[in-house]
């Protein structure tokens, strides 16, 4: 009979030990990738890609009572952070969670770790949550709200996305009720489960389809569509969440209503069957600006390439991104 293998052990670690094996079993996206962080709790940055880490009885971690938002640092300046922030104040108030700073320091705090990271080109996200203190439900035990904000390197989509188009199915994963739609907590389970199912299948991403039929929304980006007649239509944002990123394309696109390109831009109810006659249909976020879904459920959208408006957003988009000033602030590098 073969002799049982004797377990060893569990170690108790020292603290000299759990700093050694932080620093040894970094993954090596976050050795490349993560840039710097700055933590409330810590009550600074650091670039360490083995400290970047929180309290485990934070209630973030383990009650998902935290929002989040993001912005992006573009040839050394922050863009759009201001209508970030707006969105961010907003989820924070739905999640009842109280911000540690005001407005200006947690401004300053983001720019400061731009600035820490040295990154010209990267993605920033930050996040509040009711904070540690243990493992009940309800945040009365929590010592106080904490901010975290991240630099990372921002994703690189693929050139094909945009001269061939994305693959989408409709996603089988109920909707968020509309409330928990329009604050960006940290719960993005559902999310998840999109891109999931959307693998799955052989496709890019999903999109969420409420019970009346209506267009919702994609796992993490908006979804927008040109009609036949050149009308870009959105979904209204009273049950999904308003991006930053596709408010500020519908904006950007009343150039193209006066030079001709589109007839119209109408934010309201999109039910299925109309999106299914659409011309184009779009993937508008943060990661790929405005990119084509050119196959949805496995038929063609349109013809089945990327269209003609799509490219224009993007371009007005990208331009926005280096020359917007309006849209951009000033990064106080170190």
């Amino acid at each position: 009979m073969a002799q049982a293998t004797q377990m060893q052990a569990v170690s108790v670690l020292s603290q000299d030990d759990v700093l050694t094996k932080l620093r040894t079993t970094v993954h090596p996206a976050a050795a490349q990738q993560y840039f710097a962080l700055y933590s409330s709790i810590l009550g600074g940055i650091v670039t360490d890609p083995a400290l970047m880490v929180i309290p485990f009885d934070d209630h973030m971690v383990h009650r998902g009572h935290a929002v989040f938002d993001t912005a992006a640092i573009v040839n050394g300046m922050m863009y759009q952070l201001e209508a970030h922030l707006n969105r961010f104040e907003r989820s924070a108030s739905m999640a009842r969670i109280p911000l540690p700073f005001p407005r200006s320091q947690l401004r300053e705090i983001i720019l400061e770790t731009a600035g820490a990271s040295g990154q010209r080109d990267a993605a920033v996200r930050y996040w509040a949550s009711v904070g540690p203190g243990g493992f009940g439900l309800a945040p009365s035990e929590c010592v106080g709200s904490s901010f975290h904000v991240m630099i990372y390197a921002a994703s690189k989509t693929p050139a094909s996305t945009y001269a061939e188009g994305l693959r989408f199915i409709t996603s089988s994963i109920p909707i968020k009720p509309p409330y928990f739609a329009r604050c960006k907590s940290t719960n993005y389970l559902p999310n998840v489960l999109v891109v999931m199912e959307a693998k799955d299948k052989g496709a890019d991403n999903g999109i969420f389809i409420d019970a009346h039929g209506m267009i919702g929304e994609s796992s993490n980006m908006n979804v927008a569509f040109v009609t036949r007649d050149r009308v870009l239509r959105h979904p209204t944002f009273g049950a999904i969440l308003a991006g930053c990123t596709v408010t500020r394309v519908l904006e950007l696109a009343k150039q193209l209503v006066d030079n001709g390109q589109l007839k119209d831009i109408v934010v309201a109810d999109v039910s299925t069957e109309e999106a299914r006659q659409a011309a184009e249909m779009l993937l508008v976020g943060s990661s790929v600006h405005v990119a084509p879904i050119t196959q949805w459920d496995g038929q063609p959208v349109g013809d089945g390439k990327p269209g003609p408006i799509a490219k224009a957003l993007l371009e007005l988009i990208e331009l926005d991104m280096r020359e917007g000033r309006d849209q951009l602030l000033p990064i106080p590098y170190r």
